[in-house]
């Protein structure tokens, strides 16, 4: 496959370039990469590498990413490509974010769109991986989704411009923003290599702004990102800026990557962190990765009766009317789309 142009930069002098498609404003050299590694300038040309060079694609259910409040039930294509703006030394998927050599299968986006079909899926998530970094890719592919059917979603890390928000909104439709450790600038700069939280707020309001569906995570590491104090302070600002009903995730961590000798996350520390996020007045708290917990579901913030019933991804109780009411006082819940009833087997990988 022939090189692909990137998207979102200028040339400077001395055939330099400067890539504005995430906050990391890279200035790169000729014939050097950027920080993700899948950029690279040629004679003051700036290309993608990894353009349609699927690392990873699997059938998953929405719940996975997570989005609970947008469309429900739903199978998604899951892709990715190598590279990551961020270095998590706790990424769990640290193989293919991480990795150097550019390599992946031929998946250009008509076999994406025809693969989704093929699939029983009713969309598209770009995850895994950021998929900031694989950009014309997924810009191409949600382009094309649109017009058949078939809805885009992102997990990403938020560290996205506004150019490149603005340039995907039409196309994309919801999104995961993952923050990691409350938010704590310290935590970012220790663990992750990412000199400044800030762009991440900013980037949330810029999708907001474009009507792009928002759900929020928050990964609690033990001992290392699990102040009390920074979860509710990344909850206020959720409340005042995106709103008490956007969703909000609290996620369990389990070691790995360079992080293998760190404790999976205490339930008591996740409670804690529900109630504080609660207290803050957020409708539609969760806790992730604690399968069976009364935390996994959606109660009404009205009356408290329990509308959506979780296994870790399954949906195992439905209980909103068709309108997505509560069929016990007749609040209105924050749910985008309809119910979907899956139609095969997952979660699977086609690669």
């Amino acid at each position: 496959m022939t090189l692909q142009e990137a998207m979102l930069y200028e040339t400077l002098e001395e055939n330099k370039v400067h890539c504005y498609l995430c906050n990391r404003h890279c200035k790169i050299n000729d014939g050097q990469v950027g920080f993700c590694s899948v950029r690279k300038n040629l004679q003051g040309r700036l290309y993608t590498l990894n353009y349609a060079k699927a690392s990873s694609a699997c059938v998953d259910p929405i719940t996975k990413k997570p989005l609970y409040h947008f469309h429900p039930g739903a199978l998604v294509m899951s892709i990715a490509t190598v590279g990551c703006n961020f270095r998590c030394q706790f990424c769990d998927n640290w193989m293919i974010s991480q990795e150097k050599e550019v390599a992946g299968h031929d998946f250009p986006p008509q076999e994406v769109i025809k693969a989704t079909r093929d699939n029983g899926c009713h969309g598209i998530s770009y995850t895994y991986t950021e998929p900031t970094i694989f950009f014309e890719y997924s810009l191409d592919t949600a382009k094309i989704a649109h017009p058949v059917g078939f809805f885009n979603t992102y997990v990403t890390n938020g560290y996205m411009t506004h150019e490149s928000i603005k340039t995907i909104a039409p196309y994309l439709d919801a999104a995961t923003v993952d923050f990691k450790g409350g938010a704590d600038p310290e935590f970012y700069l220790r663990f992750s290599s990412v000199p400044s939280v800030e762009p991440i707020f900013e980037s949330l309001l810029e999708m907001k702004r474009n009507n792009i569906h928002i759900e929020i995570t928050n990964l609690i590491v033990p001992k290392l990102g699990d102040s009390m104090e920074r979860i509710k302070e990344l909850a206020r600002w959720v409340h005042d800026n995106l709103g008490q009903d956007t969703p909000f995730h609290l996620l369990r961590f389990h070691p790995d990557y360079k992080m293998t000798g760190t404790t999976t996350t205490p339930v008591s520390t996740m409670e804690e962190a529900f109630r504080i996020v609660s207290e803050v007045g957020q409708n539609y708290v969760y806790m992730g990765n604690v399968p069976g917990h009364r935390f996994e579901n959606t109660y009404c913030p009205n009356c408290h009766e329990l509308l959506i019933k979780r296994f870790s991804f399954e949906i195992t109780k439905w209980n909103l009317t068709k309108d997505m009411r509560c069929p016990a006082c007749g609040h209105n819940i924050a749910i985008k789309g309809e119910l979907h009833s899956a139609t095969v087997a997952y979660p699977y990988a086609l690669f």
